[in-house]
Formats: structure tokens, sequence, C-alpha cells
């Protein structure tokens, strides 16, 4: 039977239904809400930018794209946004989705948390970026009509969300806070890892092995 809520559908493929097993199975009910919550948002900004994302990848970029923050996903040597596209890609691939559309999965999910640069790309990499923004950072929440954020909210609750996705956020990447190096990520842990303190980028430069 056809889901649609907010007068978006959501995908019903085979593989969209595989993505929401393998999400609901291995995320949290946070992350998976919220991942529900980006593909619809996503969907809705595209359409105020007049944008046309294809539903399917879309979808599966949506539900993977904080995979990295938790097991057994999460690793422990490069930015959890790559975990997460990584694992998209894998999945895509192994179910015949051409090499192509996964790579457009890949790069949405892997520049997810990147200001402005996605809103350059595809439709797919600028939607997933945009429902992320509406969701985490409330932006363009105006384009929202107020009817289809309450239908959305109802069916993907965000109780006391902001301060859960910052415990899942630190979580993620708490122990590899190397990782965080020229991201926002490193805001995350400077305000709730004690002693942490992110990598600037002039001190890097100017303590570079090279002479001067």
């Amino acid at each position: 039977m056809t889901e649609t809520i907010a007068g978006v559908r959501i995908p019903d493929s085979a593989v969209a239904l595989a993505a929401t097993e393998l999400v609901r199975d291995t995320s949290t009910e946070l992350l998976y809400n919220h991942s529900r919550r980006v593909f619809l948002f996503g969907t809705l900004q595209a359409t105020a930018a007049g944008l046309s994302p294809d539903p399917e990848l879309l979808y599966v970029a949506a539900l993977f794209h904080d995979l990295g923050l938790v097991p057994p996903y999460r690793g422990n040597d490069q930015r959890f946004e790559l975990d997460g596209a990584d694992e998209a890609r894998k999945f895509l691939t192994s179910n015949g989705i051409s090499a192509n559309d996964a790579d457009t999965v890949w790069t949405a999910i892997a520049l997810h948390t990147t200001p402005e640069v996605p809103w350059r790309m595809g439709p797919v990499v600028a939607a997933t970026t945009a429902g992320v923004e509406t969701d985490v950072l409330g932006m363009r929440l105006g384009n929202i009509a107020e009817s289809d954020m309450r239908a959305i909210v109802a069916v993907h609750p965000r109780p006391d969300f902001k301060r859960h996705i910052l415990e899942a956020f630190t979580d993620g990447f708490k122990h590899r806070p190397d990782t965080t190096f020229g991201t926002v990520n490193g805001d995350v842990l400077e305000h709730f890892v004690p002693g942490f303190r992110h990598t600037d980028f002039v001190d890097v430069i100017q303590n570079s092995a090279w002479p001067e």
C-alpha cells in the first residue's frame, strides 16, 4: 500500500523497502525518524527550489546519511559522512543500481554537512542537504507549509530533538576527533568533549613542514 506524507509519496520499490528495513534494524529510532524527515523535507524544499530529484535515490541518501554515527557502520579513521556514503554505495550496487546513480548518492551523503556546495550540484545532492538543513538547523522553514510540517512530525516526531541529535553526533565521532578537521563536527566536540579544541587551519599552515 502506497504511503503518502504531506503530499509526498514514500518510494516503495524493492530497493527502497530494503533500505528502510536495513536502517530500521541497525540504526536508532531517533536517526530513523530524522532520516525519513530529511527525505520529506528535502523533497518539499526541492520543489520550492524548482528541482526534481529522483525519489528513490533521494530516499536512500536520506536514510543512509547518518549511518556512520552508529555501529556496525561507525568507523575509526574517516569522517562519519564517508562511512554512510560508502555503505550506501555498496548497498545500491549490490541491489543492481548503476554505478553512476550509486556515486550520486555517495556524493549526497558525503557532502551533507558541507555548506553551499551541494546546492550547486545535482538535484539529489542538493535535496539531501536541504532536508538536513531544514530538520537539524531550521533553515528555510518558511518554505514548508504549516499543514505539511504537522503531517510530517505527526508520523516522525522530534521530541527534544536538538539535545538528542547533538548526543548522537557526539557519540558518533568523539572517538575519532581528528576526522572533524575542517568540518562542522569539530564544533560539536568543542561543546561536549571536555578539553577538545578543534584543529586550527591557520595553525596547520603556520606549523607545516615548509621552511620559510
